[in-house]
């Protein structure tokens, strides 16, 4: 794929939610989001199994009281959000961490009020604009690479060279918005 059109793609799909024109567009990039990635088709579906299941345990034993999003990435699960209380955040990550495949938790959630839907707004576009300058930077392949964002804060994620997490921290670490890089990888050298 050339880079622009990349680029559109990691700008747009993230606002187009329930638009079939892009999902089946989305499941051509999807298809090469697989064949380059550096896990397992099985380890992928795992991640997203953990993922669902995770959230819809914490969501069946607090509603929505608790503002936290399960990011799996081989098999490790990266917790963020806000708990109204330190109890309830220790319950969340002993939710998590009882289910099947879960090989480890980084809990970072903090016990607070939830953010606002501002927040979560400029959340949404600090990734895109992570993931855009990733791609403009052209120094690593960008789908090695997860961006989460909480509070301005970035997670980064993947399986990695040593080079590859430091020129994605750089990035990252120097895009407009971004308050402090959190990074989450495993390394493959």
């Amino acid at each position: 794929m050339t880079r622009s059109i990349l680029l559109m793609l990691v700008a747009v799909l993230p606002l187009a939610q329930g638009c079939v024109p892009l999902v089946v567009g989305g499941a051509a990039a999807t298809g090469v989001a697989v064949a380059q990635d550096r896990r397992t088709a099985g380890t992928m579906a795992d991640d997203e199994s953990i993922e669902a299941k995770a959230s819809g345990r914490i969501r069946n034993r607090f509603g929505e009281e608790p503002h936290v999003s399960v990011v799996s990435y081989n098999r490790s699960v990266l917790l963020v959000g806000q708990a109204p209380d330190a109890k309830t955040k220790a319950e969340v990550e002993r939710i998590v961490r009882g289910v099947e495949g879960v090989k480890s938790v980084l809990d970072e959630v903090v016990v607070g009020s939830a953010t606002s839907m501002s927040t979560r707004s400029n959340d949404t576009l600090i990734t895109s604009k992570v993931k855009a300058r990733f791609i403009d930077a052209n120094k690593f392949n960008v789908l090695n690479v997860k961006v989460v964002t909480e509070n301005g804060v970035v997670y980064l994620l993947g399986l990695v060279s040593k080079q590859e997490a430091s020129d994605a921290s750089d990035v990252a670490r120097t895009t407009s918005g971004v308050q402090k890089v959190v990074r989450v990888f495993e390394y493959v050298d």
